[in-house]
């Protein structure tokens, strides 16, 4: 409880889920300590310990297997991909050699082990250096294992609370329970990293990179109030303060699935989905129809090629949820962080650069073909109606390609992902072959930005509210425009309720998120007319900097905060 005569404490990070919450703080845990350097006796049996580290591997590696079979979406990959580090040959060998040649004990090797392959990963820099987050997580888990002690994770607590750490394994994440943890708040971490995503599909209000100063003062049964949305953290916050939270926390708003502005302006309200579970949720909650369909989701635990007639199968349970309304499908965007045995080549050096997504046809053409066979027949065997786009497109002659291949299909409407900045720079030629584009905001701020997005010292640089962001977009709707060609967004951009009005302003024709975030979104668009969104559009769009942007809208928006956003 808050005492009367408190002085509240106010720190700050960066708010990447919106919400306003209170709750005692639990601190994570720390990791495993590392293990001393230990060698076996001489009667030690060598082969016996170096079969104990391939078990305790295994025993990872199937625990997060079952972990993600119960996990959906952003989730189930993200268990998926830690599951296949704790299988990954080089950890296991690499530390069944120290014991053989070191006589070290398994514990040690295996810290030892996953130390060198962090480096090695750490020095291919872009997505496989992110991938030393998933070594040192599976490396607790198989030290555990061998020492038989408690598996790293979140704590078990009886009552809510407000989890701080210095930053979650993407496996902890994933396990995130909503009705145990309230909230979160890491010192590390960035706007638009796996963490914050997971945060904003799970509806819960987080605050990352506050910097370990900031997580230092948060002590275990601190009384916390997380504002998700402003990134604030206020250390024994007021009655007054704990009784707005209650209230925000009780007050239900509900989607209707009818997105307009206040003066019948219509933005189609859209939910990002990755497989039929999440459809079906989505259409629950009275989404329009589907924006972003990640159909690398239902394939991320494949060593090979699925059928034909098994991706139709999983097609159509996503299309089902929405007969008679629009299914916006990605075809595979493989690579980077979404590797695909079958067709990405984790060796090269910079995935996110490299052949990824619609790019794999260059090596591969057939498995673009046999994705678009299995979706004409799903859609052939629902009532949804299919539009296809390919991820990644770079030129007008990638455009032209892509919607002629999907066309011959009998997909009639296709278009492209707007992510490289050349998409939206030549938006004009581009239009003249897409029937629609949709803007993935978040590589497309990591590549206008240069900027790693799970870096949280270039955080700042993370977020779609950079002018030089919002310009790109505002000329991609401008090149669609002369061609009657819609634009829409399905990056994590589109579920900010105030960047939601800019983007409608800047002629963004529908907004696809989280199925959470579509009353927030949908609230605040009626509060405004479009005149209104294009006034804002105009203030982000001039404004020198991202928080400049941020704030002067958010100043235009007094209803966010009466929703609490």
């Amino acid at each position: 409880m808050a005492t009367p005569d408190a002085t509240p404490t106010s720190l700050s990070g960066i708010g990447v889920s919106p919400g306003l919450v209170a709750g005692p703080v639990a601190r994570m845990a720390p990791g495993i300590t590392e293990p001393p350097i230990e060698l076996l006796d001489a009667s030690s049996d060598l082969d016996k310990e170096c079969e104990r580290v391939a078990a305790a591997a295994q025993t990872v590696k199937k625990g997060l297997e079952l972990s993600a079979a119960e996990a959906k979406g952003e989730g189930r990959v993200l268990l998926e991909t830690t599951a296949q580090m704790a299988a990954d040959p080089t950890l296991t060998s690499t530390a069944q050699a120290m014991i053989r040649e070191r006589r070290l004990v398994p514990e040690r090797a295996v810290w030892e082990s996953a130390g060198t392959l962090a480096s090695m990963l750490e020095s291919l820099g872009g997505y496989m250096a992110e991938r030393t987050r998933d070594v040192a997580d599976v490396r607790d888990r198989i030290v555990a294992v061998l020492t038989d002690s408690p598996m790293p994770g979140i704590p078990r607590l009886p009552e809510p609370f407000v989890l701080v750490a210095e930053d979650l394994a993407p496996a902890d994440t994933a396990l995130l329970d909503p009705e145990k943890v309230v909230a979160f708040i890491t010192s590390e971490g960035g706007p638009t990293s796996h963490t914050a995503i997971l945060a904003r599909a799970l509806g819960m209000p987080a605050i990352v990179g506050t910097g370990q100063e900031v997580t230092d003062q948060l002590s275990d049964g601190d009384i916390v109030l997380v504002d998700g949305t402003k990134g604030t953290i206020t250390i024994d916050p007021s009655e007054d303060q704990l009784r707005r939270a209650r209230e925000l926390a009780n007050r239900v708003r509900v989607f209707n699935g009818d997105g307009a502005t206040k003066d019948g302006h219509e933005v189609q309200l859209l939910a990002n989905v990755g497989d039929a579970a999440g459809a079906r949720t989505a259409a629950e909650a009275g989404a329009m129809g589907v924006g972003l369909f990640r159909t690398e989701f239902c394939f991320l635990d494949q060593p090979d090629e699925p059928t034909v007639e098994a991706q139709v199968k999983a097609y159509r349970g996503v299309l089902e949820a929405f007969p008679g309304k629009k299914v916006v499908v990605r075809t595979l965007d493989a690579g980077a962080d979404k590797p695909l045995p079958f067709l990405t080549d984790a060796t090269e050096a910079n995935p996110a650069l490299g052949v990824r997504a619609y790019r794999t046809t260059r090596r591969d053409p057939d498995v673009l073909d046999h994705q678009l066979e299995a979706l004409a027949q799903a859609e052939a065997q629902t009532e949804a109606k299919v539009w296809v786009m390919a991820p990644m497109i770079s030129t007008a002659e990638e455009a032209k390609a892509f919607t002629d291949k999907a066309r011959t299909y009998g997909l009639q409407t296709a278009g492209m992902m707007i992510e490289v900045p050349s998409a939206a720079l030549m938006a004009d030629k581009m239009f003249e072959h897409a029937d629609f584009a949709s803007i993935g905001t978040n590589d497309l701020t990591q590549y206008v930005m240069a900027a790693d997005r799970l870096l949280s010292s270039l955080a700042d640089l993370s977020t779609a509210w950079q002018p030089a962001v919002l310009r790109l977009i505002q000329q991609a709707c401008q090149g669609a425009a002369p061609h009657g060609r819609p634009v829409g967004v399905c990056g994590e951009a589109a579920a900010d309720p105030a960047l939601a009005c800019v983007l409608v302003g800047l002629g963004v024709a529908s907004l696809s998120m989280t199925s959470r975030a579509l009353p927030d979104v949908d609230a605040v668009l009626k509060s405004v007319d479009f005149a209104d969104c294009q006034r804002l559009a105009e203030i982000a769009v001039g404004s020198a900097t991202a928080d400049d942007a941020r704030t002067a809208v958010r100043a235009e928006l007094p209803i966010l905060e009466e929703l609490g956003l």
